[in-house]
This record gives structure tokens, sequence and C-alpha cells, in this order.
């Protein structure tokens, strides 16, 4: 066979078989080290635009059941940028809102801080009236005391009221003066409250012991307002009788305790929590079912 023959020969049996396999294989192994180097760096932005393009061009569905709650994420969570609301030139709508549970801790701070400015408030008051009222204080007249918010003056009959009567002692009035000197500077309403002890009482001027207990409340009400220099809106009368004693009425120490006038200052704004008025006491008790008899005729 000459040379020319061996050569066609060669020419018509062409490449190995195996040779089309390689080929592929090689083809497939760059594809994917391809696609690995393209995911050294992952966008997860892209890579989502991609599965779903894929899903698009497959025909990849999801089948959501009618009573499931779609899924998705929230524009207004992704862009939520919370702040005090400050004017701003430019023109964007911005969503301010509040957290409530710095609200609620802002608001029990003002409070504490409040309390705590008014309990300052009352025991500086209630040491003005002390060194006011010392010496009756020391003689056993008066007993000043802070209870809370609110300031209790404590007059008691021996040496003020005569035994039965809601007429004022003489003696007594220069000391109902310096309480005035000291009221003058408070702020707070002023309640007046008379208190009596549980022996009944039946007189031509008092029918009872509630009649007696507002009289003498009444009684100090006038001396207070006497010069003229504190507005009667401040005041509020009340006579409580022996329905609030201070100690029991066994025996006559107790009973001559029990038997006072109490000056209180109230600093809190909420005064219904703290006095009752005496129009509530006439819808309560017979025995207020009338007018005051006057004390000076």
């Amino acid at each position: 066979m000459s040379e020319t023959e061996n050569r066609r020969k060669r020419d018509a049996e062409g490449l190995p078989a195996y040779m089309a396999t390689f080929a592929d294989l090689m083809s497939l192994l760059m594809c994917f080290f391809v696609l690995l180097l393209s995911f050294a760096e992952l966008d997860a932005l892209k890579y989502k635009m991609v599965v779903k393009s894929l899903e698009n061009a497959f025909g990849v569905q999801r089948e959501v059941l009618e009573d499931e709650v779609p899924e998705g994420s929230s524009i207004i969570a992704q862009e939520f940028s919370p702040g005090e609301p400050k004017p701003t030139p430019l023109q964007v709508v911005r969503q301010d809102t509040m957290d409530a549970t710095q609200q609620e801790m802002k608001v029990t701070a003002d409070a504490e801080q409040v309390a705590q400015q008014q309990a300052q408030q009352v025991a500086e008051e209630t040491q003005k009236f002390r060194e006011a009222l010392e010496n009756e204080i020391e003689e056993g007249l008066i007993t000043v005391e802070s209870q809370f918010s609110r300031i209790v003056i404590r007059i008691r009959e021996n040496g003020s009221f005569p035994s039965g009567d809601a007429r004022l002692n003489p003696g007594f009035i220069p000391i109902l003066r310096k309480i005035h000197d000291v009221l003058i500077y408070t702020d707070g309403r002023i309640a007046v409250a008379g208190h009596t002890d549980n022996v009944p009482i039946s007189t031509p001027r008092y029918r009872s012991n509630w009649e007696l207990s507002t009289s003498r409340a009444t009684s100090v009400v006038h001396e207070l307002l006497g010069p003229g220099d504190m507005p009667s809106e401040r005041f509020v009368l009340e006579g409580y009788a022996d329905t609030r004693p201070l100690v029991p009425n066994d025996t006559s120490a107790n009973r001559a305790q029990n038997r006072r006038v109490e000056i209180i200052v109230l600093k809190s704004p909420v005064e219904e929590e703290l006095i009752r008025s005496i129009d509530d006491l006439m819808y309560e008790h017979e025995s207020v079912d009338s007018e005051i008899t006057p004390l000076y005729e």
C-alpha cells in the first residue's frame, strides 16, 4: 500500500470516539468553575433576581393556600427611622413615632420629681409653723405635723374653747393670728374641721355634737378671715362630731385629746380624696338638716 493510500485511510477513520465525551466534560468543568468564581462575591439582591428569573423561565411556582398569611417584607419597616419631630427644608415624608416604654418611664420620672418637690415644700412649711408656734407647742395647746401632701395643725380644746361652747377664748385669738401669718404665705386649699368626743350634748344652742364641731370650725375660719388678706375660696368648712377620733373615747384624757379643731393645708391637687364637704354630711346625718345657730346673738 502506498503512502498516499495510508494517509487517506487515516483521514477516513477521524478522531477517537472518547474525544467527544472528553470535550463535553471539559466544557462542563469550565462552566462549573466559572459559576464558582461568580459566587465568590455573592450579591443577595442579584442572587434573588437571578433565582426569580430562573423560576419564571422554568415555570417554578409556589402554591399558596387561601387561609395562609402571605409572606413578604414590609417597606415601612425597612424605611422606618424614628426620631424627634424636627422641621426640615427637604420635601421628604417621614414617619415619627414614640416608644411607649420610654414615655411611661418619662411620666413616672416626672411624677416622682413632682412628689419629691412637693414633699420638700411640705417639710419646709411645716417647719415654719413649728417655729412660729414653738411656745404653744411646748405648752401642749397645738400640735403640727405633716402627712404626705398636707400639713395638719391641731388646736386642742384646752385653752381655745370653753367646755360645750364654740366661742373662742380671747387669749387664744393671738395664737390664731400667728397661724394666719404663716398661712398667708402658703398655697393650697385650707380645710378647717371640728371634732368632738362621744359624750352626747343637747343644749338650747347646740342640739348635737355635729353642730358643736361645725360651729367651732366656723369660729376658727372667721378669725382667720378677719384681716381680709386671704380669699375665702381657699377655705373648706367641716364638722365630724365624734366620727373620727384620734384615740378611743375610753378615758377622760383620751376624750380631751379627741376634742379638737384641725387646720389642714392641702397640697395635693385632688382635695376630693382628702376631705368631704359639709354638704355631704347634711345628706347623711339628720342632725345637721338646718342652718347653724349664730354664735353671737
